[in-house]
């Protein structure tokens, strides 16, 4: 069925239909424009958000987790599902949108001229129409007037009182009259059968002509928007199998996650290697003379005091001991710190840790040693090459680099054997000899000083009495700001005259400007300000990361250290409550 033969009288109703037909392809085009904008901003909005939360360069030692790891996975498999949204959006912009586009354009330009060549068929039937209207009505006049001079000279011919002349004249106008008649008879059947044949020729070929070519044009328009829909939909089912693939890759990284794994790694990372302190041994004051107790106190307190002048660095008034128990604890050697404030041995780092940073350091050189290796190796066949065939070049020309190779793999070699040896030196090290309870011990030959609130220390003392003061007397009693730790150099109770045997022996045991840090034993943060008010102590702000090398023993009192871009360290005490502490494992 066609619109010439069914719809032969609704060219109006015709011109309607296609013209919103062609709207509504117009109206799918702006939709689609619509979510291709959607469908930017949404990838955008992805891209941003994957961006956002990508792990900060500080965080990039806790991807060894297997959450963190699957975490990062998901970002990246959100970052490919954003590209496909971008796929997507790219794909219907440049062959839904420009194809209904251009569609509608060469819609429109057909259906103008199938309608331009509809009106000027309808002109011409019209015009044929008009000139036949007017054949008819001349006809009708001349008939009407043949009839009337018929008439006339019938009533002429019966008058008896006209002359012969005057019958004649009405004669001569009737067969006039009748000769019109029959012209505009003539004239009238030849314009109704020109009418007919074109009417025939216009509602049989003509206008159906115009009308299936309008049809032709809707279905070509039903037609273009059945295939623009499921065009979008190819283009969605395209990137679905990749966008299926994201949502395995997601789920594989949720399943990846293994809270045993994390577990471990985290005792990997964080464990020491200490061993738990020992039970603390009961001290009986009672089976004690009174004088002798008072000494050892006097002097468990120097010890302990040296044990923390060890490493604050408040000012070159206190030095190293050459010698002594410290020494023998942590060893002597005067290593460089590194950029982070730890030392090249990484002693001052919990036993494991020192390892687990050793073994790092000497996987590092020697890969670095490897591809030196390689290099020195790839000049001297350059070398050999040029040296049999100087065309291809000179062989001084490479002397140099190769010298430098050489010097450079020496030295990377020499790093190697130095950070073996202190991995060998880190392995013999009895663990719990590195312990700071056992430091803590062994600086009082077994024996635990026990701190009081008003600072006093007291303790006994089987201690031969080889170390003594650097100063005419000890240290203050309490190690706490109002000590004057750093500072102070007063003498201890019952030791005031000062005498000038000790002061021998202080000199003897004389301590080098340059002091060695004490090992950190954890780390803590600022939960509120504090302003140092006493010698000893120093300031801190809300939030800020310290380092713990000496826990409160009873007085309140928390030794820390934090880097100081002036000085290098700043060493000193804080109020406990004033923080929150993590130890090391």
């Amino acid at each position: 069925m066609s619109w010439g033969t069914e719809l032969w009288d609704q060219y109006d109703n015709l011109s309607i239909h296609t013209n919103r037909g062609i709207e509504v392809l117009d109206k799918y085009a702006n939709f689609l424009r619509d979510r291709v904008a959607i469908e930017t901003e949404y990838a955008g909005k992805l891209r941003r958000l994957v961006k956002n939360y990508q792990p900060k360069k500080k965080e990039e030692e806790d991807n060894e987790f297997t959450s963190r790891q699957a975490f990062r996975n998901l970002l990246k498999e959100v970052g490919d599902l954003a590209g496909q949204r971008e796929v997507v959006s790219e794909t219907l912009q440049l062959q839904i949108i420009q194809g209904i586009t251009l569609l509608s354009k060469t819609l429109r330009e057909d259906r103008k001229k199938c309608l331009n060549d509809g009106t000027m068929l309808q002109q011409t039937l019209s015009a044929q129409l008009s000139a036949l209207e007017r054949a008819k009505r001349n006809y009708d006049k001349a008939y009407r007037d043949s009839e009337k001079a018929v008439e006339n000279h019938k009533k002429a011919d019966m008058d008896f009182n006209l002359s012969r002349a005057e019958v004649e004249r009405y004669k001569n106008i009737m067969t006039s009259k009748i000769q019109q008649s029959d012209d505009a008879k003539n004239e009238y059947a030849n314009q109704l059968q020109k009418t007919n044949n074109l009417q025939q020729q216009h509602y049989g070929i003509l206008l159906p002509a115009v009308f299936n070519r309008l049809q032709e044009l809707d279905e070509k328009r039903t037609r273009g928007i059945r295939e623009f829909i499921i065009g979008a939909a190819d283009v969605e089912s395209s990137v679905a199998p990749i966008i299926a693939r994201c949502m395995e890759g997601i789920v594989k990284a949720g399943e990846s996650i293994n809270e045993k794994e994390d577990s471990l790694k985290v005792i990997e990372r964080y464990q020491s290697g200490f061993t738990p302190p020992p039970d603390i041994p009961f001290e009986d004051l009672s089976k004690m003379d009174s004088s002798i107790a008072s000494n050892q106190s006097n002097y468990s307190n120097v010890t302990y005091n040296h044990m923390t002048i060890k490493g604050t660095i408040s000012g070159p008034k206190f030095k190293k001991p050459r010698g002594g128990i410290l020494n023998s604890i942590f060893g002597s050697n005067k290593n460089s710190l590194t950029a982070d404030g730890q030392k090249e041995d990484y002693s001052d780092l919990p036993p494991n840790q020192q390892r687990k940073k050793l073994q790092a350091k000497i996987a590092e050189l020697q890969h670095k040693v490897d591809q030196e290796t390689n290099t020195r190796d790839g000049l001297m066949k350059m070398k050999i090459v040029y040296e049999a065939n100087s065309s291809l070049g000179n062989p001084m020309t490479v002397e140099g680099q190769l010298n430098e190779s050489e010097h450079e793999l020496e030295k990377l070699k020499i790093d190697l054997k130095k950070y073996q040896g202190f991995l060998d030196k880190a392995n013999q090290l009895q663990v719990v000899n590195n312990s700071p309870q056992s430091n803590r011990n062994q600086l009082q030959n077994g024996h635990r000083t026990s701190r009081h609130s008003n600072g006093s220390a007291s303790a006994d003392d089987h201690n031969d009495g080889d170390d003594q003061p650097d100063d005419a007397g000890s240290l203050s009693s309490s190690a706490s700001p109002e000590s004057g730790l750093g500072t102070s150099h007063t003498s201890l109770p019952g030791s005031g005259q000062g005498s000038a045997n000790e002061n021998a022996i202080g000199e003897e045991a004389c301590y080098e400007t340059e002091v060695e840090l004490s090992p950190s034993i954890g780390t803590c943060r600022a939960l509120y300000p504090f302003e140092a008010t006493s010698e000893g102590s120093i300031p801190m702000s809300e939030g800020e990361e310290l380092q713990v090398i000496e826990i409160d023993q009873g007085d309140g009192w928390t030794r820390v250290r934090r880097a100081n871009n002036s000085n290098g360290w700043d060493e000193g005490f804080v109020p406990t409550s004033y923080i929150i502490c993590t130890l090391f494992a």
